[in-house]
C-alpha cells in the first residue's frame, strides 16, 4: 500500500512540474509578445524569442514521465512538440520581422491550444502555498435585467 502511495505521489509532482513548466512559458510568451519582435527588428537577435520559448524542466526523462498515464503522455507529448516548432523556426528562419510576427501568431495559436489541452487533462499547477491556482477568461458576459 505504501508503494502506491509512493506512486501517486509521484505522479502528481510530476504533473505539478510540467504544469509549472508549461504556465511559466505562456506567461512568458504573453508578456515579452510584443517586445520579443521590436528586438528581433532592432538588433536582428532571435535570442529574445528563444530565451521567451526556454523551459525550466528540460531534463525531465522516460524515468520521470513513465509515471503519467498514456492519455496524460500523449497531452503532454502534443504541447512540447508545438513548442519545439516555434523554437526550430525562430532557431532557423531568415522571415524578416513582420513575417516572423506572423508566423509567430500561428504558432502561438496552436501553443496555446495545445496548453488549454494539458491543462484541462493534467490540471493547473499547485501555487506556493498549496492552493490550487485556476487561470481563467471572461469570454462573454451577459447582463440579466433586473425585474
Amino acid at each position: 500500500m505504501a508503494r502506491r502511495k509512493q506512486a501517486d505521489e509521484t505522479t502528481l509532482r510530476v504533473r505539478n512540474l510540467i504544469a509549472l513548466d508549461a504556465a511559466g512559458l505562456m506567461r512568458r510568451l504573453e508578456a515579452r509578445r510584443g517586445e520579443m519582435f521590436v528586438l528581433f527588428s532592432r538588433l536582428r537577435s532571435r535570442e529574445p524569442m528563444l530565451q521567451t520559448l526556454a523551459t525550466r524542466y528540460t531534463s525531465a526523462t522516460f524515468q520521470e514521465l513513465v509515471h503519467l498515464p498514456v492519455r496524460e503522455q500523449s497531452v503532454v507529448d502534443h504541447f512540447y512538440e508545438c513548442l519545439d516548432t516555434m523554437r526550430w523556426y525562430f532557431t532557423y528562419t531568415e522571415d524578416m520581422p513582420s513575417t516572423a510576427q506572423q508566423t509567430f501568431t500561428t504558432l502561438h495559436r496552436r501553443l496555446e491550444e495545445a496548453y488549454r489541452k494539458l491543462v484541462a487533462t493534467l490540471g493547473p499547477p499547485a501555487s506556493a502555498d498549496g492552493v490550487t491556482v485556476v487561470e481563467g477568461e471572461v469570454l462573454r458576459r451577459e447582463d440579466k435585467a433586473l425585474p
